[in-house]
């Protein structure tokens, strides 16, 4: 992820809140894992879960055939864009405990309370999340926590996401979480703090709604 200015509300278009995870055990991080993390693991099953929700959530909004395959085709890389989301979680979560920074249930609940009534309802609010950036319904209180301590922890630093001074925090976290990405889902670049595609074009992608592509 590039230092780029951002919507005020939103660190990612993908970030969402990270699964229950696994405790890593032994030096061989990869078998089953999607990810390590720390002393945590992100598992295949759990990144496919997390892709299933959001390609179910989009099927029941998009009940048309051609319709849904066409989103589908629009949201191809859904499953790398997870689990970018997925650790990006995890280094925000920690760089925010290093600050001292957290968030309440009903510093959430305030937020969502007034998008809602910006979107128009909850329905509204929940298929713009979906449809723009990929969160699930089920998720978006989460993810909403996930933008509170985003924007709190860079207020705490005296800046703003979009500022160098944000991304260094996350990149002292990633550094300290040590983030390993199964080499099939690409590398971690600790300074930015992003995933990045691995040279291997032979390595192919199976979408959760069946669809088969080129990584």
């Amino acid at each position: 992820m590039h230092r780029r200015r951002r919507p005020a509300l939103l660190l990612t278009a993908a970030i969402a809140a990270a699964a229950p995870l696994l405790t890593a055990c032994g030096g061989d991080a990869h078998p089953g894992a999607a990810a390590v993390v720390g002393d945590q693991r992100i598992t295949v099953s759990q990144l496919e879960n997390r892709v299933d929700e959001v390609r179910a959530a989009q099927r029941a909004a998009v009940p048309d055939d051609t319709q849904y395959q066409q989103v589908v085709a629009r949201t191809g890389t859904l499953t790398r864009d997870t689990l970018h989301g997925m650790v990006l979680d995890q280094v925000l979560h920690r760089a925010a405990q290093d600050a001292g920074v957290t968030v309440t249930r009903k510093e959430t609940q305030a937020m969502r309370a007034g998008l809602q009534e910006q979107a128009g309802g909850a329905k509204q609010l929940e298929t713009a999340w979906l449809q723009q950036y990929g969160v699930a319904p089920a998720r978006l209180d989460e993810n909403l926590r996930l933008q509170l301590e985003a924007q709190k922890l860079a207020e705490s630093l005296g800046t703003d996401t979009s500022r160098p001074e944000f991304w260094q925090a996350l990149s002292k976290a990633s550094a300290k979480l040590d983030v390993d990405l199964n080499p099939r889902y690409g590398t971690w670049d600790v300074q930015k703090s992003s995933r990045v595609n691995a040279e291997t074009p032979w390595v192919r992608e199976i979408t959760a709604a069946g669809s088969q592509k080129t990584a």
